[in-house]
């Protein structure tokens, strides 16, 4: 079992196309829905290359989650930890099980890296002559993962049955490129995406991270 005291790194601030999208999101809301209370470690982005914080990430990136004094890494494993110990988001059933944890890491590996490509193109590339080379391809990959999903979940509700581990990641995901118009064109992941981030656990894993930004915000001027 998790230990009595959690404590998960997190961004003290970031510009605004990165609000609500931090991988921190994850594991909050994985801790939400498994009703764990938990403290915020906020670092800037001088105090993640500290040695200290690389003993706990060797990458330097949050989150990290610290039970009892123990931290593990990576929001895939950290959020697999934690539907191991609560039933509803990771089923006992073992086809279930099995299907929860196929797209718990489809949403990792399949579709996660096409839309950070995307993303990283958007935000982060300046000249306008590289990105205009390249977003057709990168965009390509995304709307191809994007169509497999759409078609795979058409009518269903959640990937597997009832909500689990594989739509808390796949939602977190799929919201990466919401500054797009992708999701809204393929209305049955809209429509996913906006029923799991209907979850009352999602609305207080965002709201806890938005705060911690609000709260060391820039002061302008």
């Amino acid at each position: 079992m998790l230990g009595s005291h959690i404590r998960v790194s997190a961004f003290r601030w970031v510009p605004d196309f990165a609000r609500g999208k931090v991988r921190d999101l994850r594991v909050r809301w994985a801790l939400e829905e498994a009703g764990l209370p938990y403290e915020t470690e906020a670092i800037d982005f001088v105090e993640k290359r500290s040695a200290t914080y690389l003993c706990r990430q060797p990458f330097g990136q949050v989150p990290v989650i610290e039970v009892d004094g123990e931290a593990m890494f990576e929001s895939g494993a950290i959020v697999l930890k934690i539907a191991e110990q609560y039933e509803p988001l990771l089923s006992r059933v073992p086809r279930r099980r099995d299907q929860t944890l196929s797209w718990l890491f489809a949403g990792l590996n399949s579709v996660e890296p096409p839309i950070m490509a995307l993303a990283e193109l958007d935000f982060f590339v300046e000249d306008e002559t590289v990105r205009a080379r390249h977003r057709e391809f990168v965009l390509g990959n995304v709307v191809d993962r994007l169509d497999d999903l759409a078609r795979v979940l058409g009518e269903r509700t959640y990937l597997v049955d009832e909500f689990s581990v594989a739509d808390l990641m796949m939602t977190t995901v799929l919201r990466i490129i919401d500054h797009t118009e992708l999701l809204v064109e393929r209305p049955a992941l809209d429509a996913y995406v906006r029923r799991c981030s209907e979850r009352p656990a999602f609305d207080r894993a965002l709201r806890a991270q938005l705060r911690v930004f609000d709260e060391n915000a820039p002061v302008s001027g």
